[in-house]
């Protein structure tokens, strides 16, 4: 669906909710919801939403660790690892 018939008002919406709630589940459509001519809502299936939020918060992650590196705030794998065998056998009493 393109987005310029996806941008519905509110007065459609709230006559069609069920037909837009379908499209929505069916074919992962999105609908923008507006008030007053301006855009205020978005309506989306809920699992098209948290593949959403889990790319955002990996973009985060991304974006993070990249600056991490850029600032030198790393550890060589070798370092991390040789620091895990020796609380390993620290747990483990030998």
């Amino acid at each position: 669906m393109k987005l310029s018939e996806s941008v519905k008002p509110i007065s459609y919406f709230k006559s069609h909710a069920s037909e837009v709630i379908r499209e929505v589940v069916e074919n992962h459509n999105t609908f923008v919801i507006t008030l007053n001519g301006e855009a205020k809502a978005v309506v989306q299936d809920i699992r098209e939403y948290e593949k959403m939020q889990e790319s955002l918060a990996m973009l985060k992650i991304l974006a993070l660790s990249r600056k991490d590196l850029e600032n030198g705030k790393f550890r060589e794998v070798k370092d991390v690892f040789q620091d895990i065998r020796k609380h390993a056998k620290e747990f483990m009493g030998t």
